[in-house]
């Protein structure tokens, strides 16, 4: 685990130094505010396209291949970006590198998770997951606060060095990992990259039968596909819009405020290390905290004030940061290690679909009617996913509940108390 901690914690470092002033650095190299989205929704474009491929890759060749081949591209395509800008390339250029900059993060992202469930398992660890995907978010969380404020103060001196530090950082995790980081309870499988078309075929039938045919996982993709729809374009829209509310082109400040939502996300992880003691269900958590973050984006459109706006954002952080690592758990829960990469990559692709349609379609009515708008009909959109959640939960499933409880009457967090895993009594639930 410490490795996967230290792997991944260097990983969103190197990645998150951008994340405060990207759309600061799209609209400096020439792009308008249009444009800006349809770059970023060309990386979402990517991650649709390239995620079961890279499944293919993590479930047959390697975990630790993939990774690899994730920070190898991150870094060239991160270089891609400050080329572009210095030539003037533009939104057709930028656009065709966000999507191989997605092809990066595909490769990243359901090998990672996958990695490590596979290896602590194999050690012997047969607890839950959900403190581990916890506390890998706070460490991510930590890394994304330094990360966004050292961003946000190198672009104050010129936007294109955050770019730069990502690739060296990313460069040096790419030697580390290549030389301490193995697969563990993993049986590679030998598939020439010829055949990996004709294996993509096949994994994409195995994503869908454990995926989109089971009914819970297919309600827990389509729900998060509406919330990172908006989100995806929420996280690019407040750089610019919050400079506006506070009527300042310091960029510096768009790192600071990266790095509240960071915290809050922070905060977030740790509160279900405390919940899940007195909860019995996943899905309570994934309803409450699907209401705050609704109600506190269409609140970021709503209100005037930068600071008032600012602590939306971050209640939004919080509910984001409680709901991550309980919905990661979830799906781990309900997949055989086989499938675990190829499922989560599956999960990527239709949430990178929601992405396409977020960031294309609010990007456009935000140019039109203002970011404010975009940030109230964006949230008030989000509610969408809470029947989706509430169908999960009539299912009672056995992922559905944390180790050691059984189905109760509500099966919901304790009123009295006492922890909800000491008051619930009987066999565990099964599957209807």
């Amino acid at each position: 685990m410490k490795r996967f901690y230290l792997y991944s914690g260097i990983y969103t470092l190197a990645a998150s130094i951008i994340w405060g002033i990207n759309t600061l650095f799209l609209l400096d190299a020439g792009l308008t505010i249009g444009e800006v989205f349809l770059a970023n929704a060309a990386f979402s474009v990517g991650t649709m396209l390239f995620e079961i491929p890279t499944g293919v890759v993590a479930d047959t060749i390697g975990r630790r291949t993939s990774f690899l081949l994730s920070v190898a591209v991150l870094a060239a395509t991160t270089l891609a970006y400050v080329g572009l800008a210095q030539v003037g390339g533009g939104v057709a250029s930028f656009a065709l590198v966000s999507v191989l900059m997605g092809l990066g993060f595909t490769f990243y992202s359901g090998a990672m998770e996958a990695w490590v469930v596979d290896g602590v398992r194999f050690l012997g660890y047969d607890g839950e997951l959900d403190p581990i995907f916890a506390r890998g978010q706070v460490i991510a969380g930590v890394a994304l606060i330094a990360g966004t404020v050292g961003g946000g103060f190198l672009g104050q001196t010129d936007l294109a060095l955050p770019f730069l530090l990502r690739s060296g950082l990313l460069l040096a995790l790419f030697v580390l990992a290549s030389r301490g980081m193995a697969d563990l309870g993993f049986e590679r499988r030998a598939v020439s990259w010829a055949a990996i078309p004709t294996e993509a075929n096949r994994v994409a039938r195995v994503g869908i039968t454990f995926g989109w045919r089971n009914r819970s996982i297919r309600l827990l993709i389509l729900a998060t596909a509406v919330q990172m729809g908006f989100f995806a374009w929420a996280w690019y829209a407040w750089q610019p819009y919050f400079l506006e509310l506070l009527d300042s082109d310091a960029v510096w400040v768009a790192g600071v405020v990266a790095a509240i939502l960071g915290l809050s996300m922070i905060l977030g992880n740790g509160i279900v290390q405390v919940v899940m003691r007195w909860c019995g269900r996943r899905t309570t958590l994934f309803l409450g905290s699907g209401v705050v973050f609704s109600g506190a984006m269409i609140a970021v459109g709503a209100v005037s004030s930068f600071p008032l706006a600012v602590a939306c954002l971050a209640l939004a952080g919080v509910a984001f940061g409680v709901q991550s690592p309980v919905r990661q758990a979830f799906v781990h829960e309900k997949v055989p290690s086989e499938q675990r990469a190829t499922v989560v990559s599956f999960d990527s692709m239709i949430t990178g679909g929601g992405g396409v349609v977020g960031q294309a379609g609010l990007g456009a009515f935000a140019q039109r009617r203002g970011f404010s708008a975009g940030y109230v009909v964006g949230g008030l959109l989000t509610l969408g996913a809470l029947p989706m959640l509430a169908l999960i939960r009539r299912r009672k499933d056995p992922a559905d509940y944390f180790e050691g409880t059984h189905a109760g009457p509500t099966g919901a967090c304790s009123p009295s108390g006492i922890p909800a895993v000491a008051q619930l009594q009987g066999e565990p639930v099964e599957t209807p």
